[in-house]
């Protein structure tokens, strides 16, 4: 029992950081027909019965298996000496560069002998952007991936529309973000907090809302949006059956606990793999979402910062709610 509660610790220790995009635990292939995830992509990745190379090295068994959840992917970490939330930004090729790599791509070559130039063959970035950790670099050039992007990040600024609804769940002001997680005492009820971004530094967290991926979750509403950040790690998966292709594809489809997106196991060795119910030909989101059928509580109060809110402030309208404890998230209703 000492042994697996030091490998837990050892894993929760690295819960919260992923920068680099997660394979799959089950090996894949492409076929050509239309995605049932993404609209106009005419092929889709599916996953076989055999475990991955990755996932049998990986000692499966102790993982910690969390919830992948179907948001924007987001990254905290230092910009004008104070902590920021930064969003993804992928650097990908231009019209001509993708076309010569996907003309490449068919030629069934390797891809290590395909040559990029990254000053030119891409397309620009703000001069704020930061490649994620993990991308390689060569002659002090971050190296593209396999699908011919460099993944990276952005600082979110309060005057950049694009992100506007990142920029509702931070308050750079008073430094802090509108955090979704377990409740620290109750692990079945979730919790809406306050929590300092200095707290959150290095950590990466998804955001979730009304005008996010389609708002599988159910939050909010057009006329009052809500959008929140959950730390990655922080909401485990709970009676999943061991690493079994159609074990866990009974769970997904049967079980109440399975109505989620996909799983991510955190390994000990400190992989991550994943398994999206679109590995499996399910669809999702398929009615109510396990999620937004959990109970919350709004536990911060807002008034305790010595300045002055907007009257539409997310933070605000929280704070009015603060104490409340609704029996599904879903069932938030912001005063208008």
């Amino acid at each position: 029992m000492r042994a697996d509660t030091h490998i837990i610790s050892e894993i929760m220790r690295r819960l919260g950081s992923v920068q680099q995009k997660i394979p799959c635990v089950f090996m894949t292939e492409v076929r050509e027909e239309p995605s049932s995830k993404r609209r106009f992509q005419h092929f889709q990745v599916v996953a076989s019965e055999e475990l991955s190379p990755r996932a049998l090295e990986s000692r499966l068994e102790s993982a910690v298996a969390t919830e992948k959840l179907d948001g924007t992917c987001c990254y905290v970490s230092v910009f004008k000496g104070k902590p920021y939330l930064w969003a993804r930004l992928d650097r990908k090729p231009n019209k001509q560069a993708d076309k010569r790599f996907k003309k490449f791509q068919l030629s069934q070559k390797s891809l290590s002998e395909f040559a990029w130039n990254v000053e030119e063959d891409f397309r620009s970035v703000p001069d704020s952007w930061i490649p994620a950790h993990g991308v390689q670099h060569q002659n002090r050039q971050p190296v593209p991936d396999e699908n011919g992007h460099i993944l990276g990040w952005v600082p979110v600024e309060n005057n950049n529309k694009q992100y506007c609804w990142h920029a509702s769940a931070v308050n750079y002001e008073a430094g802090t973000a509108l955090v979704l997680k377990p409740h620290a005492d109750n692990r079945e009820l979730l919790e809406i907090s306050a929590v300092p971004l200095v707290e959150l530094l290095e950590q990466t967290l998804e955001l979730i809302g009304t005008n996010i991926s389609g708002n599988p979750y159910g939050l909010g509403s057009k006329k009052s949006p809500i959008h929140l950040l959950v730390p990655h790690g922080s909401v485990p998966v709970r009676n999943t059956p061991s690493v079994n292709y159609e074990q866990l594809k009974k769970w997904f489809q049967e079980s109440e606990e399975g109505k989620v997106e996909g799983i991510i196991w955190h390994c000990i060795n400190g992989t991550l793999l994943k398994l999206h119910r679109h590995h499996l030909g399910l669809k999702w989101p398929d009615g109510d979402t396990f999620l937004s059928r959990r109970p919350v509580a709004v536990s911060f109060d807002w008034t305790v910062y010595d300045f002055e809110v907007q009257p539409n402030d997310l933070f605000a309208a929280f704070s009015k709610l603060a104490g409340q404890r609704f029996e599904h998230i879903q069932d938030i209703q912001m005063e208008t």
